[in-house]
């Protein structure tokens, strides 16, 4: 018991001070001009610890990746099964959302009023705007955070073309990556009491509706992700061996599960998973990259959470989630946040930053999010972690070569 308090101290912690700041809010409204400030300077700092956390985590992870011609081959096929069964999961999320519709806010106006719309912004000037800047001081914004994203993927793998002279700057990479992970974990230690006092800013607002807003999309999540999770993987299990693969998938992913939901920590999963792997049948070969790599850059249940997230933002801004632009873009953000920022600890963050920077979401819908990342953060992990094996399943399956064991 001690151990699953000690694992789960941070989301403890954190239901603390957003029930603390709910009651503040309800029944010490005088309060909220007082803390306010501190809800304003967490967000602040996490807003200015992006950037680097970005260009650390993308460009370094893309500049240590080694390969010969055959793992070549494995990372091609690893890539498109990571491709198509994360917009599997988010195409799932999203006609899951449209059958069962989770959020009702009463009042928007307040919000949409800050938002404004530019009616002769095409299609192509989205495109330039999102992809692109035209100077380099203005990566450094939050609002082109996609363009960022493009810019240390380039630089990832320019490292990788310059060979040994780039050793240096590889190992630079390597190390800041490591120091802004590290300085996130220190900054979401405050996430209670800055989260708890936002959360107070936002009952005072809103009202008691959020109690009731939260409650569905967490129900939601819960429900739909076990599905899922039986489900879904058990087709892809059968997809890649048969019903012998479903056999051999859910014998030996009972550890690997049960690890995952008592840690809640992908990464600690890692070793039983390799483990899992073998009485799978899956080559080593394969399991060492597909389940290594996968660990960081496939995350099943941060694709759902990064859809329901989304919906949930425009839920309360009174938007229409479904029509057909915004959610090829929400999967576009979805396959970031689930290949990218899902191996960084609180990556979700980098997913609420992406929609506010593409969709021009303001400051107040971003709390929200959060905590419900943070709330259904135990069945995303066994979602996260467990979704690797199978993946490693389906590259072993559709491997353009023959390896063996």
């Amino acid at each position: 018991m001690n151990k699953i308090i000690t694992n789960y101290s941070s989301i403890i912690l954190l239901l603390v001070g957003i029930t603390i700041g709910s009651l503040i809010g309800l029944f010490l409204p005088e309060l909220i001009p007082t803390i306010k400030p501190l809800g304003d300077v967490f967000l602040n700092l996490l807003f200015v610890s992006v950037i680097p956390l970005l260009f650390f985590a993308i460009a370094s992870s893309i500049a240590n990746i080694e390969h010969n011609s055959q793992l070549g081959r494995i990372l091609s096929t690893m890539i498109g099964v990571f491709l198509v069964t994360i917009v599997i999961a988010a195409l799932l999320t999203t006609i899951a959302l449209w059958f069962f519709p989770v959020t009702a806010m009463k009042d928007t106006t307040a919000l949409s009023e800050v938002l404004s719309e530019d009616p002769n912004d095409g299609w192509g000037d989205k495109i330039v705007r999102f992809l692109t800047v035209g100077e380099f001081a203005d990566l450094l914004s939050r609002q082109n955070i996609l363009a960022f994203v493009i810019f240390s993927f380039l630089v990832g793998i320019a490292v990788r073309k310059s060979g040994e002279v780039a050793k240096p700057f590889q190992a630079f990479l390597r190390a800041g990556n490591e120091v802004m992970k590290n300085m996130l974990n220190m900054l979401m230690k405050a996430g209670p009491i800055g989260l708890g006092a936002y959360f107070a800013y936002q009952v005072k607002t809103l009202g008691p509706e959020l109690f009731g807003f939260y409650a569905k999309p967490l129900a939601f999540y819960y429900v739909f992700g076990t599905i899922f999770f039986f489900t879904v993987f058990s087709f892809y299990a059968f997809v890649a061996r048969g019903n012998q693969g479903v056999k051999d998938y859910w014998t030996f992913n009972i550890t690997p599960s049960l690890t995952a939901l008592s840690t809640c920590s992908s990464l600690a999963t890692l070793p039983s998973n390799l483990l899992a792997a073998k009485g799978m049948g899956i080559p080593d070969a394969i399991a060492n990259v597909v389940i290594t790599l996968g660990n960081t850059l496939y995350k099943n249940g941060s694709a759902i959470s990064s859809i329901l997230k989304i919906y949930v933002a425009f839920a309360i801004l009174g938007w229409n989630f479904f029509e057909p632009s915004t959610i090829i873009t929400a999967i576009g953000i979805t396959i970031l946040v689930s290949m990218v920022a899902g191996g960084i600890p609180n990556g979700g963050f980098i997913g609420e930053m992406l929609m506010i920077s593409v969709y021009g979401i303001p400051n107040e819908a971003v709390p929200a999010v959060m905590i419900i990342g943070a709330l259904v953060d135990p069945l995303a992990t066994v979602l996260n972690a467990t979704g690797d094996t199978v993946a490693a399943m389906l590259v072993a399956r559709f491997s353009p070569s023959t390896i063996e064991t």
